[in-house]
């Protein structure tokens, strides 16, 4: 099992459960757009997503915002990247790549907790991170399962 999570060779064969496969792909598009949301759009996304009122806020605090939103998108932006990498070249790592987005989103679920937000509407975020630690969980058990059989994508 740990072997799945942590192989001793990092090649392009994934040995989980193809299901886990395919919802890897989805994650890792939804991420890199997300990103680019939050590093490009005016407002990062702050207000016109995730509904903080950034209009009751000073034009300082509500740049502050924008700049926070923007800078965890290239954050995002970055995990895509690997995930995208794992994706088409190291597939073994998926597995761990499960681990990691289960971390990120109980960790943001936990944060969010201790440290709430103002919004005017329900964020997607929040809702969104329950779906994403549901996913992850079942893909991670999907992955050490390992039914479905080998998959292997040849690269050149």
């Amino acid at each position: 099992m740990l072997e799945r999570l942590l192989p001793k060779t990092i090649d392009n064969r994934f040995r989980g459960h193809r299901v886990a496969l395919w919802m890897f792909y989805p994650i890792t598009l939804i991420t890199i757009v997300r990103s680019l949301i939050h590093v490009f759009r005016s407002d990062g996304g702050a207000q016109s997503i995730a509904t903080i009122p950034l209009d009751g806020f000073t034009e300082a605090g509500a740049a502050a915002v924008v700049a926070v939103f923007a800078q965890w998108g290239l954050s995002q932006l970055l995990m895509g990247g690997l995930y995208a990498l794992v994706l088409f070249r190291y597939r073994a790592m998926i597995p761990l790549m499960y681990v990691l987005i289960l971390i990120e989103y109980a960790g943001r679920l936990a944060v969010g907790a201790m440290k709430p937000i103002v919004t005017i509407d329900t964020a997607p975020g929040g809702p969104g991170s329950i779906v994403v630690v549901v996913m992850a969980i079942t893909c991670i058990v999907l992955c050490l399962r390992g039914e479905g059989g080998s998959v292997k994508r040849e690269t050149a």
